[in-house]
């Protein structure tokens, strides 16, 4: 039986820049949620239409009510940030005094990013802002993890391991696996270990 939620519905929003591996975690986040006894509705939007452009993924989850896909602007609840200036663009758009927020704080510069007039801000201080502007923050090196692993493919994995770990989710750890089977099975292994390190890290 699904747990009460501590909001209903509850609004995820996933973050990034197009090939950063957004709707695997979605996919994984979603499937689990599922599997659990949860209403889930999904939506995606993209900024430019091929790799390297911005993309949302929208996961709003309920106990009984099937709501509209697309979160209304000012009602994040969760934000999963693959790369921080993303981060930044959700907040603003979906900020609110409650939003917690996971950020993976590898700077991409995405297309969209690059065809504006403007650098890419300081790193340290976009973070400060990310952290300012949420009511809690947990920041995930999943990019320079992946890399220790041996593969940056494995950053989108670790996030979603950082969604379990930070404990803002009504999921356990196992739930998923299962799902990592099922997704990787030549690679399930060192998958469940990213997964399990994202965990780690968001307790950390």
């Amino acid at each position: 039986m699904a747990k009460q939620l501590m909001k209903d519905p509850l609004n995820l929003i996933i973050s990034g820049v197009a090939g950063q591996g957004n709707v695997l975690i979605a996919m994984l986040i979603g499937n689990a949620l599922v599997e659990n006894g949860y209403q889930v509705m999904f939506g995606q939007t993209f900024g430019s239409n091929q790799r390297g452009g911005s993309v949302r993924n929208y996961i709003r989850i309920s106990n009984e009510t099937k709501y509209s896909p697309i979160i209304p602007q000012g009602h994040g609840d969760i934000i999963l940030g693959m790369e921080p200036i993303e981060t930044m663009r959700m907040l603003r758009e979906f900020g609110n005094p409650n939003v917690m927020t996971v950020v993976n704080p590898r700077a991409i510069m995405s297309i969209d990013t690059r065809g504006g007039t403007t650098e890419y801000p300081d790193i340290d201080k976009l973070l400060a802002d990310i952290e300012r502007l949420s009511s809690k923050t947990w920041i995930i090196n999943a990019t320079e993890e992946a890399q220790k692993m041996g593969n940056p493919i494995l950053a989108n994995v670790i996030l979603a391991g950082g969604l379990i770990g930070a404990n803002i989710l009504p999921l356990e750890k196992n739930s998923f696996e299962s799902l990592l089977q099922e997704r990787f099975p030549r690679a399930f292994e060192i998958n469940l270990k990213a997964f399990n390190r994202g965990i780690e890290l968001a307790k950390s």
